[in-house]
């Protein structure tokens, strides 16, 4: 491990009322404590109904702005035969000159007979997985994918540096090699299998077979592609029918239900399975949405290339996106379809349900009091909406439309065919050439007025690094931390927890992690090195800045091979009482300008209404000799401190070091702890019970545990960790769980 420590700077603060900030006097708030390179294995995640709107395309190689539009009448039929100059086009309420017209028509007779399967030479490979007989060879994949997302985070950790080259390719869409499919009708059918059970994949897989046998066009071009723990092409663009069919069926059962959302941790309303408790999956549940939207936006990349518009049914049962999501990556997905001149068309596979008190005939009874007080069917359509909302959000602002609540699963496919029979695409070099990442709003209008216009409202435009000031840079920042769009070119994951240090005061240790191999380096005489930016804000409840990160770090490494093994890990911390908070980080490496960013929600617990008072539960890999006493942040103790593990993958040749607190338990004291290490069902490993009459801390109120685990007593493989915490004088116990890979 190779250490950098910083000098503490005085925390930047944000101005607020009087009164507020006297109450936040306590905050001496993302003070950075230390700069790590650390030795670590490191994964990057793969990549209501409205009226359809056209989407909108950037293409920054050639500075063109492309508009699709769908002219309709008052009966909703398409309008034909307009012109270049019944159009005029503004970006930001200033006028912009039309250099590009043309007029998309799909289904017309003559066409029909030019483009029809037999005539038509089919096209070349466009999606970079596809293959001959991949279809095949893709559903033996998904059939033996593991359902974890943590391991399939792991898996791709061997391969971090051919992923970079793979992202290098993917990002500069404008740069793909342009393929001309004009006058045909561009259909991707995307089975999300990791969020469908079998048998809503089979309602899928009847109505493409539907499509595909009684109303595949002569223009139509399909292609197949489905995620489970990846992003797997089982068919590229083709017209016969028979290859189709067979990509369609190699879809069943057994690849279904991958990554299904868990619990968090409250029994209330919860299916009584028989289990003596109710895990708390809330920290699995995070990888969920990102790792799909990530699918989504590598399949919009590999798009990019063809300038016709793409049109992606999405076969899902919803997309949830809670606080703890990240926000950015669902922005960046929807942005890159935009600029590929993808449409997303999601078909919630569900269907119309039935919201039973007390839930249907496939799971158990629920638990609690909310069957009997109507809040366990509020609770149920709050769950149907969360899931159908992103879903909603994602479609329509691509271009597309979201389905929900029908058995007949057909419309999707013609609401596709009714928006890309016919359409104009216009074109325009904008006038405002400053490179910002600013929203650009767009509005058409027609000579005639009693038309209806459908098209994308706008777009994000893009930002340059090159040549810039430190003004400009630091202003860049600024911007970043400021945009609804932030850039996740460079990957940034972000870790916190929390133990209380008074009734009122939490301390939060926060970690950011960027992987070594996507930071450049500067040749020096002596050594290579490299900068990194961070700035973070945390903000309550009220949208009020409670708390700034801001840094500059300079990383010194004997090679650039060096640095490329490692992650780069940012440890800093800072105190607030019991709350909702929201805070965004950006990152950004100083050779090429490459940002990340990441987003989400901080709620730190009041732990007085818990029966058994218990801290975040720490794993870590390595303990950091030479960490200075610091009374706030209890992961320094005895002059080594314990550096969190984010992606919680290990090798066999580490120790897991655990750490954790129970507060204020009850006299006499006797609070009895173990781990447990489970393979599915199966107890691989526990460890021996720690039982403690002693309490310590500050405030001698603290049971504090610590446990050194070697990996390898664990055979390789996923593991679900289970802290058992019993407070024996009060009755009462508590047993979070956290996922675990454990690598060769």
């Amino acid at each position: 491990m190779i250490t950098i420590r910083k000098k503490p700077r005085r925390p930047q603060r944000t101005q607020s009322k009087h009164v507020y900030l006297r109450s936040l006097r306590s905050l001496r708030s993302l003070r950075p404590l230390r700069f790590l390179l650390i030795v670590a294995f490191f994964s990057v995640s793969p990549a209501a109904q409205a009226p359809q709107q056209p989407a909108t395309v950037f293409r920054s190689g050639t500075e063109l702005v492309l508009v699709n539009v769908v002219v309709r009448d008052k009966s909703g039929a398409v309008v034909r035969g307009l012109t270049r100059d019944d159009f005029s086009v503004s970006e930001d309420d200033k006028a912009q000159s039309i250099t590009s017209f043309d007029f998309e028509e799909l289904d017309a007779p003559s066409l029909a007979e030019n483009n029809g399967p037999a005539s038509a030479p089919q096209p070349a490979a466009i999606l970079s997985s596809a293959a001959p007989g991949s279809a095949k060879a893709s559903a033996e994949r998904s059939a033996n994918a593991d359902s974890s997302s943590a391991k399939a985070l792991a898996e791709r950790t061997a391969d971090a540096d051919s992923s970079s080259a793979k992202a290098s390719a993917e990002r500069p869409a404008d740069t793909a090699a342009k393929i001309d499919m004009h006058g045909r009708r561009l259909i991707v059918l995307f089975f999300d299998l990791s969020s469908m059970q079998p048998e809503e994949v089979k309602r899928a897989v009847d109505s493409a077979h539907d499509y595909v046998n009684k109303k595949l066009s002569p223009a139509d071009l399909i292609a197949v592609a489905s995620f489970s723990t990846s992003l797997q092409v089982v068919q590229d663009f083709t017209a016969d029918r028979e290859q189709l069919g067979e990509a369609i069926d190699t879809f069943g059962g057994v690849n279904a239900a991958g990554f299904e959302d868990g619990g968090n941790g409250d029994p209330e309303d919860t299916p009584d399975n028989g289990n003596a408790f109710t895990a708390d999956d809330t920290e699995f549940n995070i990888f969920n949405t990102d790792r799909r939207l990530d699918a989504l936006q590598t399949l919009s990349d590999q798009l990019a290339g063809i300038e016709q518009k793409k049109s992606v049914i999405y076969f899902s049962s919803g997309m949830s996106q809670q606080g703890t999501d990240n926000q950015v990556q669902l922005r960046r997905t929807v942005d890159r379809a935009n600029r590929a001149n993808v449409s997303i068309y999601a078909a919630d596979m569900r269907g119309l349900q039935a919201m039973v008190p007390g839930g249907d005939a496939t799971q158990g009874s629920r638990r609690g009091t909310s069957t009997f007080s109507g809040a366990s069917t509020r609770n149920q359509f709050a769950s149907l909406a969360t899931t159908q909302d992103t879903l909603t959000t994602m479609a329509e602002d691509t271009g597309g439309r979201a389905f929900f609540d029908s058995n007949s699963f057909g419309a999707v496919f013609d609401k596709v065919v009714n928006d890309t029979s016919a359409y104009y695409v216009l074109g325009y070099s904008s006038t405002n050439s400053a490179r910002d990442g600013r929203f650009r709003r767009i509005k058409v209008k027609l000579k005639r007025t009693d038309l209806k216009l459908e098209y994308r409202s706008g777009y994000y435009a893009p930002r340059d690094f090159a040549h810039s000031t430190k003004d400009d840079r630091e202003q860049q920042l600024q911007d970043q931390l400021l945009s609804d769009l932030s850039s996740t070119d460079l990957s940034a994951f972000v870790s916190t927890s929390y133990f209380r240090l008074a009734d009122n005061r939490y301390f939060i240790p926060l970690s950011v992690v960027v992987p070594g191999y996507q930071i450049s380096i500067t040749k020096t005489t002596a050594k290579d090195k490299a900068t990194l930016d961070v700035l973070g804000v945390v903000r309550d409840d009220q949208r009020r800045p409670v708390g700034r990160i801001r840094d500059t770090v300079r990383l010194s490494t004997d090679t650039a091979d060096d640095l490329k093994k490692k992650t780069v890990q940012y440890e800093t911390g800072f105190e607030m009482p019991p709350g909702k908070y929201h805070l965004k980080v950006v990152v950004r490496e100083n050779q090429d300008g490459a940002f990340g960013s990441y987003e989400s929600d901080i709620v730190v617990p009041d732990l007085k209404k818990d029966a058994l008072k218990l801290s975040s539960v720490v794993v870590g890999t390595q303990l950091q000799a030479g960490a200075r006493k610091n009374d706030r942040n209890p992961l320094m103790r005895d002059g080594r401190e314990l550096v969190p593990n984010v992606t919680h993958v290990v090798s066999a040749g580490q120790h897991l070091y655990f750490y954790y607190e129970v507060y204020d338990p009850a006299q006499p004291v006797k609070v009895m702890t173990s781990i447990a290490f489970f393979r599915g069902k199966v107890r691989a490993f526990e460890t021996p019970v720690i039982q403690t009459t002693e309490l310590s801390g500050s405030d001698k109120k603290t049971a504090v545990f610590q446990f050194d685990v070697p990996a390898s007593a664990l055979r390789p493989g996923l593991y679900t960790c289970q802290v058992n915490v019993v407070d024996d004088a009060a009755g009462s116990f508590t047993f979070p769980r956290l996922q675990l890979y454990v690598r060769r």
